[in-house]
């Protein structure tokens, strides 16, 4: 089973281009991710920049609008996610749990959706997906 973990790192939406963490809480955060690595149930992983540096597209009446960062509505942004491949939602907990994470710092858990959870027609429409994702083996 895959699952997402997404670090909500509060006061986030707000952070000033170019804000970047501090390296004792990286090198903290390179010990968790080498253990994820180690236990071999890390996928990928990736930090994001603020908000104040990404922008949003909305489709509005079907046309798209694009509106710069920050986000004045934005209460919980991300910071960055881990993709695990464990065997429960309560492994991927457990893991989650382990995080050096600060106290402002929440971790969303979701589960990945995979092809074969759809019904037969929506496995039909979505044809080519998992080679679309970089598997073709699956496809």
């Amino acid at each position: 089973m895959r699952f997402m973990m997404l670090m909500i790192p509060k006061g986030y939406e707000t952070a000033a281009p170019g804000t970047m963490p501090d390296a004792k809480a990286v090198a903290a955060m390179m010990k968790y991710n080498q253990d994820l690595m180690a236990a071999g149930v890390l996928i990928t992983l990736d930090g994001l920049h603020p908000p104040s540096m990404g922008a949003r597209v909305s489709f509005a009446g079907g046309k798209p609008l694009v509106t710069d960062g920050p986000f004045t509505e934005a209460k919980d942004v991300l910071g960055g996610y881990w993709m695990i491949d464990v065997a429960s939602r309560d492994e991927a907990i457990a893991w989650a749990k382990r995080c050096p994470a600060s106290d402002n710092e929440i971790i969303e858990i979701r589960q990945v959706q995979e092809m074969a959870d759809f019904p037969a027609d929506v496995q039909e429409a979505a044809a080519g997906f998992e080679t679309m994702q970089g598997n073709p083996s699956k496809g």
